[in-house]
């Protein structure tokens, strides 16, 4: 996102100066974000008790597990950022030079990483047993890992937003201070202007017409399930080739090669879907997240909140616009690319609302966000301000988050019983 286009669509000055008194510094993180302050805010406030107040984990550590988090996506931004974080708190260097000198407890979460950054539904309470039992060697509490589980979750999802968009390293960082030639305008010619505005008009009759459709039709619980089905199993490729990983974080991450696979590959058995009635986060995983980490809960659920109903009731440039059911659209397509089914929604209306250049960009956000190019950003929505697709990625980050964060705890919950 230009720096100019940040700047020209106002984010709050009074959340900046208050980032920039508390950390000395403004972020490229903080820049974006504060084109939505009221989120932004959350977000602070989640960090800092994350990494800075009393918990049960010390601060270079928690720093370290961040480190660990962002190196399976290849995000060289948030690696340095939570490196300098890591030495500031009194990490050991040697440590950033490779996992096989961080403490064997540190490293012993590596597979929870790996397993909650790419395929989150194969985590059980035997990975759960193997780190807290009374026999495993060096043990975790319960408060220690949920803390780290949520730090790791944290980091994976704010990937997706970093990659999402396209933060350039911060001034201090490898890589910073670079100039890069000019990128051709993505914005419409005159000629198209009327061709995306009509994209645009028609978007929002679909999303009226949808409303009145389910308040005249009853759907079959049958054809729900078929329908979250057929939107599960959807081919949607996801951008471009796999590089190596950066030579900044190759000695951070044990197995590069294990990544996301489709929940349902074509024609093999799939792990069973989680039903979002039997383990949702309102009635299980927030009780359980406030009992083990005091506070957290409440501010995890907060920033859930604040972006599921964060609206400013405009899309492009019509005003006096509903919403509600793009931005459903949107989180609940990121949580069937999780397996997470709610069985009174009709997963038609995905295919209905967001458009295939949209859901290659959510998928590959949500799923591999190092492939994610400046090409797949500017193919959809291309007649929106930056912040809409700001807010996009904000959805994608927390649907994410929220949906890793339901297989952990689930797994937790069977292993304390």
């Amino acid at each position: 996102i230009p720096a100019k286009e940040i700047l020209k669509e106002g984010p709050n000055q009074d959340v900046l100066i208050e980032s920039f008194l508390s950390l000395g510094r403004v972020d490229h993180v903080t820049m974006v974000m504060a084109m939505h302050p009221e989120y932004l805010c959350c977000f602070l406030k989640t960090q800092h008790a994350l990494l800075e107040i009393d918990g049960p984990l010390p601060r270079h550590w928690r720093h370290y597990i961040a480190v660990m988090a962002a190196a399976r996506h290849h995000c060289s931004y948030l690696v340095q950022q939570h490196s300098a974080g890591f030495l500031e708190a009194g990490g050991e260097e040697s440590w950033l030079s490779g996992l096989e000198h961080a403490p064997t407890k540190l490293r012993s979460l590596q597979t929870l990483n790996k397993l909650l950054a790419h395929r989150p539904w194969l985590i059980t309470q035997q990975h759960i047993q193997e780190l807290v039992c009374p026999g495993a060697e060096p043990r975790w509490s319960l408060a220690e890992l949920i803390h780290a589980v949520v730090l790791m979750a944290q980091a994976h999802s704010l990937c997706s937003f970093v990659c999402g968009c396209g933060l350039n390293p911060e001034p201090d960082h490898t890589g910073g201070y670079t100039f890069l030639p000019p990128s051709p305008s993505h914005f419409p010619h005159r000629n198209c202007e009327l061709h995306f505005n009509n994209k645009v008009e028609m978007l929002m009759k679909r999303m009226v017409e949808l409303q009145q459709q389910q308040q005249e039709e009853e759907c079959t619980q049958e054809e729900m399930v078929t329908r979250f089905e057929r939107e599960r199993s959807e081919s949607i490729p996801t951008a471009v080739v796999r590089g190596a990983p950066p030579d900044l974080v190759l000695h951070l991450v044990e197995e590069p090669e294990f990544r996301y696979e489709d929940f349902a590959p074509r024609g093999e058995q799939s792990p069973p879907t989680m039903r979002a009635q039997d383990y949702s986060w309102e009635d299980h995983g927030f009780s359980l997240v406030n009992r083990l980490l005091p506070d957290m809960g409440q501010l995890l659920d907060e920033k859930f909140q604040i972006v599921s109903n964060m609206t400013y009731h405009r899309m492009a440039m019509h005003e006096d616009v509903d919403t509600y059911t793009l931005r459903k659209a949107l989180w609940n397509y990121i949580h069937c690319l999780y397996g997470i089914r709610y069985d009174d929604y009709d997963y038609g209306s995905v295919n209905v609302l967001l458009e295939r250049s949209l859901k290659v960009f959510v998928k590959t956000m949500a799923c591999h966000p190092e492939q994610t190019t400046a090409r797949i950003y500017h193919a959809f929505w291309r007649h929106f301000r930056h912040s809409e697709k700001v807010h996009v990625n904000l959805i994608v980050m927390e649907a994410r988050l929220q949906a890793a964060l339901l297989y952990t705890l689930r797994a937790i919950t069977h292993y304390m019983r």
